[in-house]
């Protein structure tokens, strides 16, 4: 399974943190940066993995900031990204399990490393269900982007 990575600085320990513990199971990883601690806008980096993303036909994109929240609205602008910010184990299986995500948000700043590879380990060791209703509403969300806004 391929990965892509970014961060911002608020992200950056974080992300590194998971890298290497996906890594250690066996995952492609694939880094959009940063690649230090110097500060970086959200939304560029959030921008720069998405197309890494999409060019390496990555199955999953992991993104980082501070809080989480800032990278998660940047990335669900994006075209073909669906973006959830989870901040724990339950939200992580169900982001797969009923949503399908294929962008997982951390925030750097609140959730600790331990955290943050349980909650990797529970999102990739669920699958989406096939449950009429989450196929349904996942079908909408899809329509949704297809479409675009006001």
């Amino acid at each position: 399974m391929k990965i892509v990575f970014g961060a911002d600085h608020g992200g950056f320990e974080l992300k590194e943190s998971m890298k290497a513990h996906l890594a250690g199971k066996g995952f492609t990883v694939i880094d959009a940066g940063i690649h230090d601690t110097n500060a970086v806008d959200y939304p560029d980096i959030a921008k720069q993995a998405a197309d890494l993303f999409f060019t390496e036909k990555a199955d999953t994109l992991i993104l980082a900031c501070g809080t989480g929240i800032g990278i998660s609205i940047a990335a669900n602008k994006i075209k073909g990204i669906y973006c959830g910010l989870i901040y724990n184990e339950e939200t992580a299986r169900l982001a797969r399990e009923h949503n399908d995500v294929n962008s997982l948000a951390f925030g750097g700043r609140q959730i600790a490393p331990g955290l943050a590879n349980r909650m990797l380990d529970a999102f990739f060791g669920e699958k989406a269900s096939t449950d009429e209703r989450h196929e349904r509403r996942r079908k909408k969300y899809k329509q949704l982007d297809a479409e675009g806004t006001r």
